[in-house]
């Protein structure tokens, strides 16, 4: 990467020690343009997701610290108990107000990482209030006002309003990131985001190459028989990954006295109420987050990995866990809709296969057929290696973002 070297301020309410979600990625960034040389100030919130709990260690009203090159500014905020649609508001308000009095660092460019759509408004209005801002950009990792419909939060009206607002904030930046073609496609045709300011560039496995040692080990320990093919699903637990339908399955193999035993790895504000759910069947288990090298052990282990989203869920995300499931080379299930982004990442990357998002039945069928034909799982798991070498490369996206971050200086005269 060449070019000027920058002041950048990249603010969002999620960076790490937070290991799902888009925690991983701003950090990889923000990592990654410091190495490039520039200088890099995050302004984010304290630790908190997918456990909806301030991580233990993170205390007082604000606090300042350096990681891997990277200045970073931790603000208190609000978090709520029940992560309800008012919750959420409240907590990206908290958030958003803090940022606007918060000091950037006098950066050349900001880059302002949504979903976190109110406290991007609020972001917005002091950047827009200088005479001499900063260039903007803007980081869609999911569609605010599409998560807002599609799991029916809230009810229409404020999913019209979620849709005016998003619209407005992305009109008023100098330049927007999408994740995804859709995004890109849904930002012009109903958020009225001029086709040039959207630029088009992918999420990336942030992990390293999975290990090659330790599974059988790993799967021992967590009680994972020989014979059981493991269906896992890793990372958050919440109400878009409608994880009912992964219950009803395990009650299926129950009674079908199937090898199939579904694990649901991670936390999330869904969690106690599903364990309570599966109360009494056999053929489900939940495991707590694993640390990186135990988490990526676990991936290896499994016979399948799983995305399950709630019916209806089509435009609002790509599923962050898929690039760290592609990397582990394990056969992949998407129990989602048809014509959802899901599926056609799962179609483009040939690593695996879809089932409907409400069918459990399916759902085991489709993990005993791929344990009785091994060569189809492993075919699936060397097109997904495949896909992540070729197109989830993460020099290639932070290249990518460095060119798009160093063009909206350019258009400011930065």
């Amino acid at each position: 990467m060449t070019g000027s070297k920058l002041r950048i301020a990249i603010l969002g309410l999620n960076y790490a020690p937070e290991p799902t979600g888009n925690a991983p990625y701003t950090t990889s960034l923000a990592e990654g343009l410091a190495a490039a040389g520039h200088t890099v100030h995050v302004v984010t919130g304290y630790p908190h997701y997918p456990e909806w709990d301030v991580r233990p260690g993170y205390t007082g009203w604000k606090r300042t610290e350096v990681i891997n090159g990277v200045s970073v500014t931790r603000l208190r905020h609000h978090v709520p108990t029940k992560p309800t649609s008012v919750g959420r508001i409240h907590m990206e308000l908290s958030f958003g107000l803090r940022v606007m009095f918060a000091r950037w660092n006098k950066p050349d460019v900001v880059l302002v990482v949504s979903p976190a759509l109110f406290s991007c408004a609020l972001a917005m209005i002091r950047i827009r209030s200088r005479p001499n801002r900063p260039a903007v950009g803007i980081w869609i990792q999911d569609l605010y006002s599409r998560g807002v419909v599609e799991t029916g939060t809230g009810g229409g009206k404020l999913g019209q309003f979620a849709t005016a607002v998003e619209s407005k904030i992305l009109r008023s930046a100098d330049g927007v990131a999408a994740i995804h073609d859709r995004f890109k496609r849904h930002m012009v045709k109903a958020l009225h985001v001029p086709e040039p300011s959207v630029e088009v560039i992918r999420n990336w496995t942030h992990l390293p190459a999975s290990p090659t040692s330790g599974a059988a080990e790993l799967r021992q320990r967590l009680g994972w028989q020989p014979d059981d093919v493991i269906v896992l699903h890793a990372g958050n637990m919440g109400k878009k990954q409608g994880l009912e339908n992964v219950i009803e399955a395990a009650k299926v193999a129950d009674k079908r006295r199937s090898r199939v035993r579904f694990v649901l790895m991670g936390d999330g504000n869904q969690r106690k109420q599903l364990e309570a759910s599966a109360a009494g069947i056999t053929n489900i288990s939940f495991v707590d987050s694993l640390p990186d090298v135990e988490f990526q052990l676990a991936l290896v282990a499994a016979d399948v990995l799983l995305v399950n989203e709630l019916p209806g869920v089509k435009d609002m995300a790509v599923p962050s866990k898929l690039t760290s499931y592609f990397n582990a080379g394990v056969p992949v299930i998407a129990a989602t809709d048809e014509d959802s982004v899901t599926a056609y990442e799962i179609e483009n990357s040939g690593g695996g296969v879809r089932v409907d998002a409400d069918d459990p039945l399916a759902l085991v069928l489709t993990a005993e057929a791929l344990a009785n034909e091994p060569s189809i799982g492993a075919k699936l798991a060397e097109n997904a290696l495949r896909f992540r070498h070729e197109i989830l490369s993460e020099a290639a996206a932070v290249a990518h973002y460095n060119d798009f971050i160093t063009s909206l200086a350019s258009s400011r005269g930065r």
